[in-house]
C-alpha cells in the first residue's frame, strides 16, 4: 500500500459525463513527486500541438504533491496546469490553503479534466466518490455567494470549494482559481480554462487520513519546525505581518515597481506595509485580538501567514470573507498605480477575489494603462470619459470593475491582458509593457534583484517571484551563516557580491530555480521549505519525503525532480513553437529607471543579458535556442517528450 499518497488519480471527460480513475505505477510518482511535474506527464500526452488553449483539447490537471494532507506546516498546496490563454505556452498555477489536503483526505492524489461539458456543471468529490451535478444556477455569482450554494445545496458544511469565478464567464483571460474565495492558482489563466470547459467549480469532502511510513520522524520533524519558529526572524515575521512583512525592506533596496515599473521606490510606501494593516485594517484590531483574528493559515501549518482584513466604515468598505491584500497585491493596486490608500486596495483585492482574477496581472495590466493615458497613447475616447491618473484610487477602481465585469470595450481589451491590448491599441503602446511572454511581471524588480532577470526571461510560464531564490540571500553583508548552511546542502557555499550577475550569479539562480522547481512538484510551501530564510532546509525536505512515503530519497534525486519538471515544461513550449526569441525583457526595462533610490538610473544591457541567456542555458543543458537537449531528456529519463 502506498504512503502519503492515494495511487489514485481521478479522470472527468467533461464532453461524455464519464468519470473514472487510474493508478500511476510507484516509478511515475517517484520519479514526479505529483504537482506540475505530474500534470505535465498527461499533458505532454494527450493535448494535441496547436491546440486552442480554450478549446475543448485544452487538458486542466489539478495535481497535489505525494506529502499533501500530512500533519505538518506548508504542505497543502495543488497545481493547476494547462496550455495557456495568456502565452500560449504551458500555463503553470500554485494555490494553498484547505482545498489540496482536502483532495487527497477524499482518497486522491489528483484530477484530470479532459474536454468540454454542453451545460454548466460542478464536480462533487466525496471520499472516493464522484459525481458532475447542474450548475446553471451557479452562473454569474460571484465566488463567496457560489461557495455558500453548493455547500447548503450539499448540506456539507466543511466542503473545500475550488472555483473559477464570474470575470472567467465573461471572458477575462488572467482569471485564476480561487478557493475559500480568497486562495489563489492566479497567475497564466487557468480560470479562463476551467470556465471554457463549463466546470464551474471542484467540491470535495474528505474524512480519510494520509498512511505515514514513519510517524515518529514526520512528529520530530513537525516539532522541530514548531521550536524554531520563535526564533527565525525571517518567518516569525512573515505570520505577524503577512508577506507584506518585506515592503519596506523592499522600497529600501530600490525594487517596489512604482508608477507602472519606472521608478524602485513610493514615497508612500509606509502606508502600504505589514506594520500599518496590523495597527489599521487587521481583522480584529478594534478588540485586539488580531493575532487570533486576523491572522488566518493553511491545513496544519503553523506560520499563519494568511491576511484577513476588514473596514466597516467610510468610502472603502472591505468584507473579511475575501481575505486581505498580501505583498504582491499591495504592490500592483498601490505602488504600480501610485495609490496609497490601503482600504482602497484592499477593496480592489476583494473585487479581484469576488470575481475570479489574478491580482497580479490586473493590477498590472491597470497601471500599464494608466501610463498609456498619461502619455497620450490612450486618450478619454478610448476610456469612455474616465480620467485615468497615477494616485487616483477611484478611477483604478472603477476600471477594476470594468474588467471583472467586461461591461465596457476597454475593460473587455484590458481583461484579454496587457501584452495583447498593447498589440491591439499600437502607438508605441508596447514600451508601457512589464509582461514576459505575455504575462504581467510580479513586485520583485529585477533591478536590485539582478539575477530574476534571468528567472523572467527563462521561466516557462512568464515572469514568476517564486521560482527560484532571491539575491539578497547568498549576497555578502547579508547572507546569514543560517541561509549559508542551507544554500550548501544544494551546492552553493560562498557568498556573492551584492549586484553582481556574473557566472557565480548565475549558477545561484539555476541551482535554486531546480530546488523550487522541486518544490512545485512536491508541493510544498517555499514560505516554509526552502534553501534559506524558511523554518526547514533541503535536507530536511528528504526527511520529510522519507518519513512520509518511506523512499530512501537524497536531495541529488529531489533536485532531479526540479529538473525533469523544467524540462517537461520547456519541453511543452518547444512543442508549440518557444525558443529564445521568447526569453525576452521588456523594452522598459532597457532604460534607466526614474525616481530616487539605490536602483534609480539603472538599465539592464542588452547585450550582456544576452550572454547571460548563454550561460544559463549551458548550466541547464539546452541548446542556443533554450531547448532542452536530447542528452539532457535521456539523463532525465524523459527522452520520449522529444518526439511528443
Amino acid at each position: 500500500m502506498p504512503k502519503g499518497y492515494s495511487g489514485v488519480i481521478l479522470r472527468v471527460n467533461l464532453t461524455t459525463g464519464s468519470i473514472g480513475r487510474e493508478s500511476p505505477p510507484e516509478s511515475l510518482y517517484r520519479s514526479c513527486l505529483g504537482g506540475s511535474a505530474l500534470g505535465l506527464h498527461y499533458i505532454l500526452a494527450e493535448v494535441p500541438k496547436g491546440a486552442d488553449p480554450l478549446g475543448p483539447e485544452n487538458v486542466l490537471t489539478l495535481m497535489t504533491g505525494v506529502t499533501t494532507g500530512a500533519p505538518i506546516s506548508g504542505q497543502s498546496r495543488i497545481n493547476a496546469n494547462a496550455k495557456s490563454p495568456i502565452s500560449g505556452g504551458i500555463g503553470d498555477s500554485q494555490g494553498g490553503g484547505y482545498f489540496p489536503a482536502e483532495l487527497k483526505l477524499a482518497g486522491f492524489d489528483g484530477i484530470i479534466i479532459t474536454g468540454a461539458s454542453a451545460t454548466p456543471v460542478y464536480l462533487w468529490i466525496k471520499d472516493g466518490k464522484a459525481e458532475l451535478r447542474d450548475a446553471a444556477g451557479l452562473v454569474g455569482l460571484d465566488t463567496a455567494a457560489a461557495e455558500d450554494r453548493i455547500r447548503a445545496e450539499l448540506a456539507e458544511g466543511k466542503t473545500q470549494i475550488l472555483q473559477h469565478g464570474p470575470a472567467a464567464e465573461k471572458g477575462v483571460l488572467f482569471s485564476a482559481l480561487l478557493s475559500n474565495s480568497n486562495r489563489a492558482n492566479g497567475r497564466t489563466g487557468m480560470g479562463a480554462v476551467m470556465a471554457s470547459k463549463k466546470l464551474r467549480a471542484v467540491a470535495v469532502r474528505g474524512t480519510g487520513k494520509v498512511a505515514i511510513a514513519d510517524q515518529a520522524a514526520l512528529t520530530e520533524l513537525a516539532r522541530e519546525g514548531a521550536k524554531n519558529l520563535p526564533d527565525n526572524p525571517d518567518v516569525a515575521g512573515l505570520g505577524k505581518y503577512g508577506t507584506a512583512s518585506v515592503l519596506m525592506g523592499q522600497n529600501t533596496m530600490g525594487t517596489l515597481p512604482t508608477r507602472n515599473y519606472n521608478e524602485g521606490q513610493f514615497e508612500e510606501a509606509e502606508s502600504l506595509s505589514g506594520e500599518k494593516i496590523w495597527d489599521t485594517i487587521l481583522r480584529g484590531r478594534e478588540t485586539g485580538d488580531q493575532d487570533r483574528l486576523g491572522r488566518e493559515t493553511c491545513h496544519a501549518c503553523i506560520v499563519r501567514c494568511k491576511r484577513v482584513a476588514e473596514v466597516k466604515e467610510g468610502k472603502y468598505r472591505v468584507d473579511p470573507r475575501y481575505g486581505g491584500a498580501e505583498y504582491e497585491t499591495l504592490a500592483v493596486f498601490g505602488s504600480y498605480c501610485g495609490i496609497s490608500d490601503l482600504a482602497a486596495i484592499n477593496l480592489a483585492n476583494q473585487l479581484c477575489n469576488a470575481a475570479g482574477i489574478d491580482t497580479i496581472a490586473c493590477g498590472a495590466t491597470i497601471a500599464f494603462a494608466i501610463e498609456c493615458f498619461e502619455k497620450g497613447i490612450l486618450t478619454t475616447r478610448d476610456t469612455g470619459g474616465l480620467e485615468l491618473a497615477f494616485g487616483d484610487p477611484d478611477a483604478m477602481l472603477e476600471l477594476l470593475r470594468q474588467i471583472a465585469s467586461a461591461s465596457t470595450p476597454l475593460g473587455r481589451l484590458l481583461g484579454k491582458g496587457s501584452a495583447k491590448a498593447a498589440a491591439e491599441i499600437g502607438r508605441g503602446a508596447q514600451d508601457c509593457l512589464v509582461t514576459f511572454k505575455g504575462g504581467e511581471a510580479p513586485a520583485h524588480m529585477p533591478q536590485a534583484k539582478r539575477s530574476l532577470s534571468l528567472i523572467y526571461m527563462v521561466n516557462p510560464f512568464g515572469a514568476d517571484h517564486q521560482s527560484s531564490e532571491h539575491d539578497w540571500i547568498i549576497e555578502e553583508g547579508i547572507a546569514s551563516d543560517l541561509y549559508m548552511q542551507k544554500l550548501s546542502e544544494i551546492g552553493l557555499d560562498t557568498r556573492i557580491a551584492a549586484s553582481s550577475l556574473e557566472a557565480d550569479k548565475i549558477r545561484f539562480a539555476w541551482l535554486t530555480e531546480v530546488f523550487y522547481s522541486m518544490l512545485d512538484s512536491l508541493e510544498l510551501c517555499q514560505f516554509v521549505w526552502g534553501p534559506g530564510w524558511t523554518l526547514y532546509g533541503p535536507k530536511d525536505v528528504v526527511r520529510l519525503v522519507k518519513a512520509v512515503t518511506g523512499w530512501d530519497v537524497t536531495v541529488a534525486e529531489l533536485m532531479a525532480v526540479g529538473e525533469r519538471r523544467l524540462n517537461l515544461l520547456r519541453a511543452f513550449n518547444a512543442r508549440e513553437g518557444f525558443d529564445r526569441s521568447q526569453d525576452s525583457i521588456p523594452t522598459k526595462f532597457l532604460r534607466p529607471l526614474l525616481g530616487a533610490g539605490p536602483t534609480a538610473g539603472y538599465a539592464f544591457d542588452a547585450v550582456e543579458l544576452q550572454k547571460n541567456l548563454d550561460e544559463y542555458y549551458r548550466l541547464a543543458g539546452w541548446d542556443e535556442q533554450g531547448i532542452p537537449t536530447p542528452a539532457t531528456l535521456r539523463r532525465l529519463g524523459i527522452e520520449t517528450v522529444a518526439e511528443l
